[in-house]
């Protein structure tokens, strides 16, 4: 995968630039004010079309060590070892959809009036779905929540996203009944449960240093076995939230996260659907780092350093040739 960058053949565009982003099996473009978000985020738009190859002006290529669109986000990491790490955010300004270029420099510098979309954030009012077999549930009475009793297939409390379906779920463990499902065994059966969920977690009401304290019980057996759960279900935490209060606290934020990224995530694909796709660019041409390697390989005869001979660029474009030929 290559991140291209190239001229935008409309003389009349305020925005000079195309980028191709390969996001998935159908790579999309849009327009961009600059070539890297440097000193401040870059504003983009959607391009109407891709030029022809042969047309083409291309400004810089480089290999794409991943691109992935995650929420109204998509994530770019380009392989090489400086301005590698950058994302393209889907927002809005003044009431219209836009879209920014960002890197990590960037991110901090604020923009005026303009707000990453928090439909449905961490601190909007929730309807949390209650386990109907969950005893002394919490009441979430300190948060802006309201609770349905429903009964659940996996976890204690969980709330629902777009579909109706469990967004996020939560299993509820008192430190006591935590190191009983371990030394009984179920821990495993629990967490691959959980593991099922969009996104789930484990909430502990009491601290880990509790742990070390159990009587019956070796707190090393208790430590090793949490720490394996972590290394084997890594999309479930176990967060030890020291009181019942924080437990709750921590499960409220924790959801309204969730619905949140379930929303974006919605969002965020109905806006890169809307993207034109991008075309295909032509092969380019090789480094001569790659050719001297080549040649040495070949065993020809080559400079350690500087411009090749004519001939040694001949040489190679016939065996890329003939080779192209062959498996043809």
């Amino acid at each position: 995968m290559e991140f291209v960058i190239a001229r935008n053949p409309d003389p009349n565009s305020t925005l000079p630039y195309l980028v191709r982003l390969p996001v998935g099996a159908r790579p999309v473009v849009l327009k961009v004010k600059d070539t890297w978000p440097r000193t401040a985020k870059v504003y983009c738009h959607p391009a109407d079309e891709w030029p022809d190859p042969a047309t083409l002006e291309i400004v810089e290529r480089v290999p794409v060590a991943s691109c992935m669109r995650r929420g109204v986000a998509i994530d770019l990491v380009l392989d090489r070892g400086r301005e590698n790490r950058s994302q393209f955010v889907f927002t809005k300004a003044r009431g219209r959809e836009v879209v920014f270029w960002q890197s990590a420099r960037t991110r901090k510098q604020a923009r005026p009036n303009v707000t990453v979309p928090s439909a449905r954030a961490s601190g909007h009012r929730l309807n949390i779905v209650v386990d109907t077999r969950e005893r002394y549930a919490w009441k979430f009475s300190a948060q802006q929540a309201t609770t349905t009793k429903r009964a659940l297939p996996v976890g204690d409390y969980a709330v629902d996203g777009v579909d109706g379906r469990p967004a996020a779920v939560v299993e509820r463990k008192s430190l006591e009944d935590l190191v009983s499902t371990i030394t009984g065994g179920k821990l495993w059966t629990l967490l691959a449960a959980l593991a099922d969920a969009p996104h789930a977690a484990l909430v502990v009401d009491e601290r880990y240093s509790s742990v070390f304290k159990r009587a019956r019980v070796r707190p090393a057996a208790i430590a090793e076995q949490l720490a394996e759960a972590a290394v084997r279900y890594p999309s479930v935490p176990i967060v030890f939230a020291e009181t019942r209060q924080l437990a709750q606290e921590w499960t409220y934020r924790f959801f309204g996260a969730a619905l949140n990224h379930c929303l974006n995530e919605e969002a965020g694909a109905q806006r890169l659907d809307g993207l034109t796709g991008a075309g295909p660019v032509p092969v380019r041409e090789p480094t001569t780092a790659e050719v001297r390697a080549w040649a040495i390989a070949a065993g020809l005869t080559v400079a350690d350093r500087g411009r090749l001979r004519p001939e040694i660029w001949t040489a190679y474009r016939s065996a890329v040739a003939g080779s192209s030929e062959a498996v043809g």
